[in-house]
């Protein structure tokens, strides 16, 4: 990233408030919820081996409430389990969160939540320094790869944690998405390079494949109201540029020329489409499932 633009990471701020824009102008949390419902219970019927009990980890959880709804899958399809749930969040207004959403649902008395505080490198950092041994049936990364270093590193400790047919989910933004234009562009403009940001499904499927490793992979259409990016000045359509290029106060510290060709890009087919005044953003999802090592 260019040395004047800094992280929007780096503010948990306002990424924070940025990231609740992006939920509110977004169908992201609905089509993943449409996956969970369809989807879902299917790939989760065919772990656990018989067991009575089962342990699931959550990479990069945030405030829970997809991780609850998961869950609830979980115990459709089997029943009678208890479960033992790790969560690793880095962030502690979203761990609170987290916290204050399981106090007030009721019926979840057969889980056990471990609260883990740290990135899922510090979570692998404590798993190998403490030689655990514990296997995993579930574990989901859900739109969290982007802030690693290594992603298919990342992806193969995490799957070696899976024990007889459990199951590794992954969610990004697909790589036909407008982010895969976006950062296809502008990647060196924008991009941590601490930190691979500019990841897709696109770019997972391609570590896979060169690891020879199998997985099942489904696309989730969804999209983003941008319109109020457009309007310079408009305190949320800023808040989304920053969620949108991962840069803090992009409006403010881009270049006029960097700036005029995000914007310009945004609008462009590959990324959006215009319907009744709107400006509706390609924000389509991808998930990759990974079976345990064989």
């Amino acid at each position: 990233m260019a040395s004047s633009l800094k992280c929007l990471v780096d503010d948990d701020s306002r990424y924070q408030k940025s990231f609740q824009i992006f939920l509110e102008r977004s169908s992201e949390h609905q089509c993943m919820r449409d996956f969970i419902h369809n989807m879902l219970p299917d790939i989760l019927a065919s772990i656990g081996d018989g067991k009575s009990h089962l342990n699931v980890i959550g990479v990069g959880s945030g405030a829970g409430e997809i991780d609850l709804e998961m869950l609830a899958k979980l115990r459709l399809k089997h029943p009678r389990v208890t479960v033992d749930n790790e969560v690793v969040e880095p962030s502690s207004t979203q761990l609170h969160n987290y916290k204050v959403l399981v106090s007030q649902k009721p019926g979840l008395d057969y889980i056990k939540f471990t609260w883990n505080k740290m990135t899922a490198t510090e979570f692998e950092e404590h798993w190998r320094v403490k030689k655990m041994t514990k296997k995993a049936d579930f574990i989901h990364m859900i739109q969290m790869l982007y802030y690693v270093k290594d992603p298919g590193a990342t992806i193969s400790f995490f799957q070696s944690l899976l024990d007889k047919n459990g199951k590794l989910l992954i969610l990004l933004v697909s790589g036909e998405s407008g982010w895969g234009r976006l950062w296809r562009t502008y990647r060196n403009q924008l991009c941590n390079t601490e930190i691979s940001q500019c990841v897709t499904t696109g770019d997972i499927k391609s570590f896979l494949d060169s690891k020879g490793v199998s997985y099942q992979s489904y696309e989730l259409p969804s999209e983003m109201d941008i319109t109020e990016c457009f309007t310079e000045g408009d305190e949320k359509g800023e808040l989304l540029l920053d969620f949108l290029t991962e840069v803090l106060d992009f409006s403010k510290t881009a270049s006029p020329e960097l700036k005029a060709g995000v914007l310009e890009l945004l609008r462009h087919p590959d990324c959006s489409v215009e319907s009744n005044g709107k400006v509706l953003f390609n924000n389509n999802l991808g998930v990759i499932v990974i079976d345990q090592l064989t």
